[in-house]
């Protein structure tokens, strides 16, 4: 509050009563930054007796709120008190209102959410009401006990006492998402034979049905940002999945490629909403010290994916497959019953209880999160709730650094070639010589799962920052020992030593180059889009990131093959560049978000 509406609530004050405790309260409103004593002044100020103070509230909310401050006229309207007969009267009558209790807790409670509450009446004049969860929000208690301050639980709540525990059950559960990525990506390396002589499709046709999943993606991306903010994050989970396990079940009875590509793009589709909205629910269910662990999962389950996809692939027909295929989003649908919705987007919702409820979920039934909950109202509250963020308005800082730096990592990520050996590894580990290419890559990836399983608990200790650089710097020295490798391969006879000496280590550099990205690059990137961009444009720039890491994902894999035909050794020279120049994007953009709540790092910028 400034020292012109202080002097403004002043003046207003001089001809109501009580004007000497109006001034009291204006000096500590006016010397204070400190969002909750301020919420407790306005709470006195609602619960004096004087006509006045309503109208000194409410220019402090529209004023909080940066809106016109209402006209003045109704300030002069009847409202003086011109005996003190009448003072002592309204004065007693305040006084035995403030006594009954059920009137001052409510009072108490409706004034402690000022802020908060008079957001979600700007976000309901503009059609927020149209934002409304999809799925029951999870919660499993409500609070009984106002005097005593005490919760019960349900019985199928109570196991879940723990904050850590029911944190770890949600994140359990959402990732059953990633890992349907992650088969996602890896079924087509295994079935290209099978699916081509049974179809009778030609190589551009199964091209095609590769590339698909990356087509469904980027349309997955466009909406995965709005969807999430206006039905919530399991409503979009749930719509993801269901598409996810149709697209499965087409691909596992089709008969033609018509089939085959449909299956392929509701699967893509629902991939390209997973791939958003996965590591935004879990940066805003888990507590500060743990988001970087738990946020590590996502990435992990997207390995596992993979691996099993490569794994099965070597036993099982490609219809079964596909219906092994569509089994984690078929267990992820009931799931979603079972978990609450996003804390955060039920407070920018306005659902107060609903929003309270689900953070004592998540943090257990014995912890107090009455801070927690004071500072995600004032996270809301300071955001442009109601308003709709359009492109020209990206041009803020604080709007276009964190999106910047979202989108820069996420390319950068793909760019440096990692789908395209995971996509084209057989091609790679036959060129370099290796006779058993499928199970080389099977190898690979399990060796993907290892190093990613090892790195989840480092970004809570050594910090994001600090492995970005590790590890695209060593992604960087790998990649160029796997292009000299290739290079001198190329010079060698078939027959000779020196060519089954490369053939070996560029193989190791391969191997380098997995564990590298795994450490940071690998999960990293996902977790600073969630944590970074601001709360009002999140569904917007969310989408944005997304849609350019599907877009890079799409180059890259529509790429890499004509690049390793052209050459090898240059194909990899190529994604070293631009390794290098993922450190140096670390190095100048990159903030370190380590120990830091969500509603820090988005007041930062």
């Amino acid at each position: 509050m400034t020292s012109q509406l202080a002097r403004q609530i002043k003046r207003e004050a001089q001809s109501y009563l009580d004007k000497d405790n109006i001034f009291r309260f204006v000096r500590t409103l006016d010397q204070s930054e400190d969002e909750g004593e301020q919420v407790m002044v306005l709470t006195e100020l609602e619960e004096r007796p004087s006509p006045g103070f309503d109208r000194v509230n409410q220019d402090l909310i529209f004023k909080a709120k940066d809106r016109p401050v209402p006209s003045k006229c109704s300030l002069r309207q009847g409202t003086r008190v011109k005996s003190l007969d009448q003072r002592d009267q309204i004065a007693q009558a305040s006084l035995e209102q403030r006594r009954r209790k059920k009137k001052q807790q409510h009072l108490l409670k409706k004034l402690s959410a000022t802020s908060f509450n008079m957001g979600a009446l700007e976000d309901a004049e503009v059609g927020r009401d149209l934002r409304k969860p999809l799925l029951h929000t999870g919660v499993w208690y409500r609070r009984q006990g106002k005097a005593s301050g005490r919760s019960s639980l349900s019985r199928s709540a109570k196991i879940l006492r723990g904050g850590s525990v029911s944190v770890l059950l949600c994140v359990l559960t959402v990732a059953l998402g990633p890992i349907q990525f992650g088969f996602s990506c890896g079924y087509s390396s295994p079935t290209e034979e099978d699916i081509m002589s049974d179809l009778s499709l030609s190589l551009s046709q199964y091209s095609i049905f590769g590339s698909l999943v990356n087509v469904g993606g980027m349309i997955g991306a466009i909406m995965s940002g709005q969807m999430a903010e206006y039905i919530g994050r399991k409503g979009s989970l749930m719509i993801a999945a269901i598409p996810n396990v149709v697209g499965w079940l087409a691909i596992s009875f089709a008969k033609d490629s018509s089939i085959l590509y449909m299956g392929r793009l509701l699967g893509g589709f629902g991939v390209g909403v997973i791939s958003y909205v996965v590591p935004v629910y879990i940066a805003e269910i888990s507590p500060e010290n743990m988001r970087g662990t738990i946020g590590s999962v996502n990435q992990l389950s997207v390995t596992i994916g993979t691996l099993l996809a490569y794994l099965f692939g070597l036993f099982l027909n490609w219809r079964i497959l596909a219906i092994m295929g569509s089994l984690p989003c078929a267990i992820l649908i009931p799931g979603l019953f079972f978990i609450p919705e996003s804390p955060r987007w039920l407070a920018k919702m306005g659902l107060t209880e609903e929003f309270e409820a689900s953070l004592q979920v998540l943090r257990g039934f014995d912890t107090d999160i009455s801070l927690e909950v004071n500072e995600i109202k004032s996270s809301v509250a300071s955001t442009s709730q109601g308003a709709r963020i359009r492109f020209a308005e990206l041009k803020k800082k604080e709007y276009w650094f964190p999106l910047m730096v979202a989108i820069g990592l996420l390319m950068l990520r793909q760019l440096s070639g990692i789908n395209g050996v995971f996509f084209y590894s057989t091609t790679i580990f036959e060129s370099a010589g290796i006779s058993l290419s499928n199970v080389a890559t099977v190898g690979l990836g399990a060796i993907q799962v290892l190093a990613t399983g090892v790195a989840t608990c480092l970004p809570d200790k050594a910090g994001r920052r600090l492995l970005l650089i590790v590890s695209s710097s060593a992604m960087t020295l790998s990649l160029l020992f796997v292009a000299v490798a290739f290079y001198m391969e190329s010079s060698a006879s078939g027959d000779s030593k020196l060519y089954s000496i490369m053939g070996i280590l560029s193989v190791v550099g391969l191997v380098a180059f997995v564990v590298a990205f795994s450490l940071g690059m690998g999960s990293i990137p996902w977790l600073i889009m969630s944590e970074i961009l601001p709360a009002d444009i999140k569904g917007l720039a969310g989408s944005m990131a997304t849609l350019a890491n599907w877009i890079t994902t799409w180059i890259i894999t529509l790429t890499a093959n004509l690049l390793l035909d052209w050459s090898a050794g240059g194909t990899f020279t190529i994604y070293a560049v631009v390794a290098a120049c993922s450190v140096v994007f670390v190095i100048l953009f990159v903030p370190e978000t380590k120990g830091r709540t969500l509603e820090e790092i988005q007041s930062s910028f």
